[in-house]
């Protein structure tokens, strides 16, 4: 083919909140997806992935550019493309069986064919003997498998996943995704041409993507694009391993908002005034750093190592890692993070040391947080208005996402004693007036 199976040009969405303000979700979204080609789309919650893939669906219109789909603009649901839910999304009072026959109906297909489509779909996918059984009666595992006999009975082009197995116990969902890529592997031109699936899952990226799409967030966008030129059936060899520690890498670095598609340091020593905070809860944040501390004090440890042993989900952790690049308290290079000096003290001291130890790094490393104080220390009564913060990061960021940054500078500062915050007024004030 001369064109790509997909294409996502220049895609922008936004939707009007009650109150009148605009959220921008998705920002000059583009990628192409090409023939015979597995694709995975990873990001962190509330990046825009779902509404992404509900856009490249035809479910809903972008507020700027266009989808094409074969060449042709989608401009609603296309015959082609399929997609299978997170949620299962089936209809409780049908079989088994009625349920993958939905998308037949709407095709228009006599009742014979679609039986004897539906059967073949249902025993493809490990369904046979349930076909009179009611989703009720079937295990979330079962159900999953139901919503992908609906997705392939209909031959498409392009499948469309929106995290699939992340509702399912562990063994389930490794079954399923053998399953899937048996059927992927299988040299049958009613499968689909390409797949594009939106996961948490690094692991599962890596073992069945070919090209991986690091997403930002705050709006959406394309942060780095990564391929793996593995064969399948994937083992956990060193080249995967390398894979998963880039996109541990590229997870929780910010990198800037240019489409990046190489690896690249970033400079900690130089964030500006309205920097996008990540959301870290301090203590958690010196959790975390004791719990290094404690498995490797004096060398690199592995992020997917590290995931393994701190009982939160992967969007906090990205957010604590990036808390910890920004204070110096940790560095990360290529998949490993190593304390720094000043993490190593952190991740020793008392409550009240630890106190000081955040406040000094705030200082010298937060630009934000010496501004506001020094704000304070000049005015008269040693206070300020929140919209005189609010002024400055709507500078750089948006309404909500500035009032989103406010609300980390509060926590972390009052964490630090270095100010309080009355919530009923608005109002910041000098712990300690000078």
């Amino acid at each position: 083919m001369s064109h790509p199976l997909v294409h996502v040009q220049q895609v922008r969405k936004s939707f009007r909140r009650p109150e009148g303000q605009t959220l921008l979700v998705l920002d000059n979204v583009d990628l192409k997806i090409q023939p015979n080609e597995i694709v995975a789309l990873l990001g962190k919650s509330g990046s825009g992935k779902s509404t992404l893939l509900r856009i490249i669906a035809g479910l809903a219109s972008p507020t700027e550019g266009q989808v094409l789909f074969n060449n042709e603009p989608v401009t609603g649901p296309m015959p082609g493309i399929s997609m299978v839910f997170q949620s299962f999304a089936l209809m409780p009072w049908l079989t088994v069986l009625q349920n993958v026959e939905l998308g037949l109906e709407s095709m228009g297909l006599p009742t014979k064919e679609r039986r004897e489509r539906a059967l073949a779909a249902i025993d493809m996918i490990g369904l046979d003997g349930f076909e009179s059984a009611y989703p009720k009666e079937l295990s979330g595992g079962m159900r999953q498998r139901v919503g992908f006999a609906r997705a392939l009975v209909v031959e498409p082009t392009l499948l469309l996943m929106d995290e699939p197995f992340s509702a399912l116990d562990i063994l389930t969902a490794e079954t399923l995704r053998k399953d899937l890529m048996n059927i992927w592997a299988a040299r049958d031109k009613k499968k689909p041409q390409a797949i594009l699936f939106v996961t948490h899952n690094i692991e599962e990226a890596a073992e069945i993507a070919d090209k991986i799409l690091i997403f930002g967030s705050d709006p959406g966008y394309v942060k780095a694009e990564l391929p793996v030129r593995m064969p399948y059936p994937r083992l956990k060899t060193d080249y995967i391993k390398e894979i998963v520690d880039d996109i541990y890498f590229l997870m929780t670095t910010p990198l800037p908002h240019n489409k990046i598609r190489l690896l690249q340091e970033v400079d900690f020593n130089k964030i500006e005034l309205s920097y996008r905070l990540p959301e870290a809860e301090p203590n958690q944040l010196q959790a975390l750093v004791a719990e290094i501390y404690l498995q490797e004090p004096n060398k690199a440890i592995d992020l997917p190592v590290l995931v393994d042993l701190v009982p939160i989900n992967i969007d906090e952790f990205f957010s604590l890692t990036e808390a910890m690049q920004i204070l110096h308290l940790a560095k990360i290079s290529k998949g490993d993070i190593a304390l720094s000096e000043d993490g190593k003290r952190f991740a020793q001291a008392d409550v009240q040391t630890a106190k000081e130890i955040f406040a000094e790094l705030l200082n010298r490393w937060v630009p934000i947080i010496p501004h506001i104080c020094t704000l304070l220390n000049n005015k008269e009564r040693h206070k300020v208005k929140e919209e005189e913060i609010l002024e400055i990061l709507e500078e750089s960021l948006s309404e909500s996402e500035a009032e989103r940054v406010f609300k980390v500078i509060i926590s972390w500062g009052r964490y630090a004693e270095l100010f309080a915050y009355d919530y009923e007024y608005g109002v910041l004030s000098l712990e300690n007036p000078v």
